[in-house]
């Protein structure tokens, strides 16, 4: 196909990339700002879209386009449940609940996933791609802050059954470039992908009026009174 999916994605979604890397949560983040508690509702929050998101992608596993980017190997529910149990206790399920805007991008996922699963791909691409590359070192900044030991608590950024991430990348690619789909489709995946990024940027903005609670005020408008030049995913 001629579409070529892979770059339309990279390029059309720099500018929500961006954004959603200069919303204040992510901004303390990058600098190694982060509260435990903080930290553990964003897990919790991704423990719900990704449940959602990964549940429609199986059911539409035999779909002939979503067929081809299905990689069980980048789900995430399992490695977030080990988080969990981590900050929440055994008992995690009955402790955590998603935030308002978590939901609405379950209700998002559940929505196309019922009217045109296609535009699922674009929520795939924005989430995972973003969690093989800057995920990486967020989670070194998350292990360093938190003092965390090995793997614990960060478990949603470690991909075990993906060593080579480079590699798998550049094959995520080349699959997405030769999807079945026209260019009316392609823009559409496009549109959806940025939507997605504005999703997760919401979750974000929810977080921090706790943030500025765990930090102060003077601290997180010091942390924050800059702009990101950004990069983008994948």
């Amino acid at each position: 196909m001629s579409h070529n999916l892979a770059l339309k994605l990279r390029t059309g979604t720099q500018q929500a990339h961006t954004n959603a890397e200069n919303v204040g949560f992510m901004k303390c983040f990058l600098k190694g700002a982060i509260d435990r508690n903080c930290f553990a509702q964003f897990l919790s929050n991704l423990y719900f879209v990704y449940t959602e998101l990964e549940t429609a992608i199986a059911q539409h596993q035999q779909h002939p386009i979503i067929s081809q980017i299905y990689f069980p190997q980048l789900n995430r529910q399992i490695a977030l449940e080990k988080d969990m149990v981590f900050y929440y206790g055994s008992e995690w399920l009955k402790i955590i609940r998603p935030g308002t805007s978590a939901l609405n991008y379950m209700t998002r996922i559940r929505q196309i996933a019922a009217r045109e699963p296609v535009l699922l791909i674009g929520h795939a691409y924005t989430r995972y791609m973003g969690d093989l590359s800057g995920g990486q070192m967020l989670q070194k900044i998350a292990q360093t802050a938190l003092n965390l030991s090995g793997y614990e608590g960060t478990y949603f950024y470690t991909f075990e059954q993906i060593p080579d991430k480079k590699n798998f990348k550049d094959g995520y690619r080349q699959a997405l470039d030769s999807l079945p789909i026209d260019d009316r489709t392609a823009d559409k995946i496009v549109v959806e992908a940025n939507h997605a990024f504005h999703l997760n940027m919401l979750m974000g903005q929810e977080l921090e009026a706790s943030l500025i609670q765990a930090l102060g005020a003077t601290k997180y408008e010091e942390l924050t009174g800059f702009h990101q030049p950004g990069s983008t995913v994948g």
